[in-house]
């Protein structure tokens, strides 16, 4: 690693891909499937790479979160619910651009970890046919375990101490899969002797696809389970075993962007022996579709909130101890890095402020639709521009670099209780805490000199779209890009484009 960006990485960003290469717009017409495992839906798009436009795309809520046994510490999610949205998003594409699909990408929510049995020379999926030919892959449910998503949080701050401190620039945090591998090791040794592979939802995707006895993983998704070192790309496997972990169940690694096999069989009509990449992280996959610039900086607003932009200069960085920051830097594609602020508190938050709306409308004896909670809202927060003095630090889950957790609400009187009123201090809470972890200092340090804004959360709040320019003084813009499967899309020609 040289600690400057490949300035070839350029060439990846669709305002170059479109307009700066005439021998790349010269080639014929490339189909590649993006597939994007996200934390509340699946999206699927098929992206012809001449042009850098989508062709055609499908998602599905997958409505796949089950109860924990850890109560609200536990968030786990169903994962044959979580493939059955996969399977019928790909199957609601038109055939006639399945057939000419040439490689498959796939990217994925980060941190999580499920765990499955490929023992005894049984998958833990099974090829469910028609006429003899494959219909869909559906999950055997007593060989895998829940999805434990990046929102778990049963690995308190007092279990996260006890744990070895890692030899990597990113420390370990709760819902992080190596932390709750180790919470299982300790809690419920019985079950991990159950199982025989452990990945993300996507790497258990990428596993189904390509038949693959033993899961492949990404650096980024590595480095997103904690107790990866990112310098030398290899886990911490000594220190872990020392300290009783399942070790055996560390995937093998490979360089984001390479293949991880071949497409075992036809599906859904997208042919065998399609090349498939390693699954990627949905981050990293959502920034590489939205940059236009290297001075670009990428703020994501869906579930959870994200600003990111390349660093410069990591060499050092990856070098440190790993304690926790507000600033992370994960790795992207080609030896570059991501500097990021990934607050746990965006879009969550605000909907969960809507469900508390509309539970207190049911309380009353009257049911209000959410959509309609949330155009109302809009509206009086946009009608009523007046700033309110009314404070509201918005942090329900905490965040990973602060030891302290919930929310508070202070300054209130009469005179800001409005709804509206209420509604716009809760979207300055939340851009005001982003910037106390990313602020406009650092973008202006990094030569940022625009915001390209991406996610629900932030393309459909006008609120929330003047708080960002209020705090960075930066222009917001939104572009045609910033789809993690597109990303996921692009990123299968990156191998093929650098020298």
């Amino acid at each position: 690693m040289n600690g400057k960006p490949n300035s070839k990485i350029l060439f990846y960003y669709p305002a170059y891909i479109s307009l700066k290469n005439s021998t790349y717009r010269k080639m014929t017409d490339n189909y590649v499937l993006g597939i994007d495992i996200g934390t509340t839906s699946v999206k699927v798009i098929v992206l012809n790479t001449k042009t850098n436009e989508i062709v055609a795309k499908q998602n599905k809520d997958t409505q796949s979160n089950v109860p924990s046994d850890q109560g609200t510490d536990g968030n786990k999610q169903d994962v044959p619910k979580i493939i059955s949205a996969l399977n019928t998003c790909v199957a609601k594409l038109p055939k006639d651009l399945l057939r000419q699909i040439t490689k498959i990408g796939i990217c994925g929510q980060m941190h999580g970890v499920m765990l499955w049995n490929n023992s005894d020379e049984k998958m833990a999926w099974e090829r469910i046919e028609k006429d003899g030919a494959l219909v869909r892959y559906d999950v055997i449910q007593e060989r895998v375990t829940a999805l434990y998503t990046w929102q778990d949080n049963r690995c308190d701050a007092e279990f996260l101490a006890s744990l070895p401190p890692a030899k990597s620039h990113l420390p370990v945090h709760t819902g992080y899969g190596t932390a709750t591998l180790f919470w299982m090791s300790k809690h419920k040794p019985e079950k991990l002797t159950k199982f025989n592979c452990a990945g993300t939802i996507q790497d258990f995707a990428v596993a189904i696809l390509c038949n693959l006895e033993k899961p492949v993983m990404s650096v980024q998704n590595a480095a997103s389970w904690g107790y990866f070192d990112c310098k030398n790309i290899r886990w911490n496997t000594e220190l872990l075993q020392d300290a009783g972990f399942p070790v055996s169940l560390l995937p093998d690694v490979k360089d984001s962007g390479e293949i991880a096999e071949c497409l075992a069989d036809n599906w859904h009509t997208i042919p065998k022996g399609t090349p498939i990449s390693v699954a990627l992280g949905d981050l990293q996959c959502s920034v590489l579709a939205t940059l236009e610039s290297i001075n670009d900086a990428v703020l994501n607003i869906s579930t959870s909130a994200q600003m990111a932009f390349v660093a410069q200069d990591y060499e050092a960085i990856v070098d440190e101890t790993p304690i926790p920051k507000a600033i992370e830097y994960y790795p992207y594609f080609h030896n570059q890095f991501l500097a990021v602020a990934a607050s746990l508190n965006g879009g969550n938050v605000l909907a969960t402020f809507v469900k508390m709306l509309q539970q207190w409308t049911m309380e009353l004896g009257f049911s209000v639709p959410q959509s309609k909670v949330w155009e109302k809202i809009l509206a009086l927060s946009i009608e009523d521009s007046a700033i309110s003095d009314l404070k509201i630090q918005p942090t329900l889950l905490g965040e990973r670099h602060l030891s302290e957790t919930g929310a508070i609400v202070s300054n209130v009187n009469i005179g800001n209780l409005g709804l509206g009123q209420v509604f716009r201090a809760l979207c300055h809470g939340l851009l005001e805490n982003l910037h106390s972890m990313m602020s406009r200092d650092m973008l202006s340090k990094a030569n940022i000199t625009r915001i390209v804004g991406n996610g629900s959360g932030l393309s459909r709040n006008k609120v929330l779209q003047n708080e960002v320019q209020q705090f960075y003084l930066l222009p917001l813009v939104f572009t045609t890009g910033g789809d993690a499967a597109k990303g996921a899309a692009m990123a299968m020609n990156l191998q093929n484009t650098i020298g």
